[in-house]
């Protein structure tokens, strides 16, 4: 069998951005600049976190990328021009406490929600996601609360956090977007 372990990475980063623009798609490009990762190549992927791999500062993780190279991320954005909508994006965190396994990465786009509601939402998935993945009983119809007592009364679980972007459709209805991405740095 082939080593390919060069494919998984070792770093990621978490970022987010806002942007605003008549059009939807230079609204996406002003979030990619505010992110800081406009000038990639940007693949998205699915949502696991890679074994033993640590999060680093997005500003130490830029300075190993350069421009046009084809970079990995987990992404979540939400668009709208609705005056007034609220939107959110967020990428929620569920690490294993052995670092050969695997974690995961969870993608929440919502609109109406509270900042804090999405990031929670976004960090809860993720655990969850893991938890199951783990075999760690819990009602997945419990409160977060609840099920992040459990979860660390376990052990298995030893960090969980969220990155989200947020904000509200200005009057004039220019598109906006929130963006929020775990970027993978070889």
């Amino acid at each position: 069998m082939n080593d390919i372990t060069g494919l998984r990475p070792k770093r990621l980063f978490l970022t987010t951005g806002i942007g605003r623009h008549r059009e939807k798609l230079a609204s996406f490009e002003l979030a990619l600049r505010d992110a800081g990762i406009e000038r990639y190549n940007l693949v998205t992927v699915s949502s696991i976190y890679p074994p033993g791999a640590r999060i680093m500062d997005k500003e130490d993780g830029l300075k190993d990328l350069q421009p046009g190279q084809i970079v990995f991320c987990v992404m979540s954005k939400a668009e709208s021009n609705e005056p007034g909508r609220r939107i959110a994006a967020s990428i929620g965190v569920a690490i294993p406490q052995r670092e050969e396994s695997y974690g995961y990465l969870s993608e929440h786009h919502s609109y109406g929600q509270q900042a804090k509601d999405a990031g929670d939402y976004a960090e809860d998935l993720a655990a969850e996601m893991l938890a199951s993945t783990l075999g760690i009983k819990f009602d997945v119809d419990s409160n977060y609360d609840e099920k992040r007592d459990i979860f660390k009364m376990d052990g298995r679980i030893v960090n969980t956090q969220n990155v989200t972007s947020y904000t509200q459709v200005e009057d004039n209805g220019r598109w906006t977007t929130a963006l929020s991405a775990a970027v993978f740095v070889p």
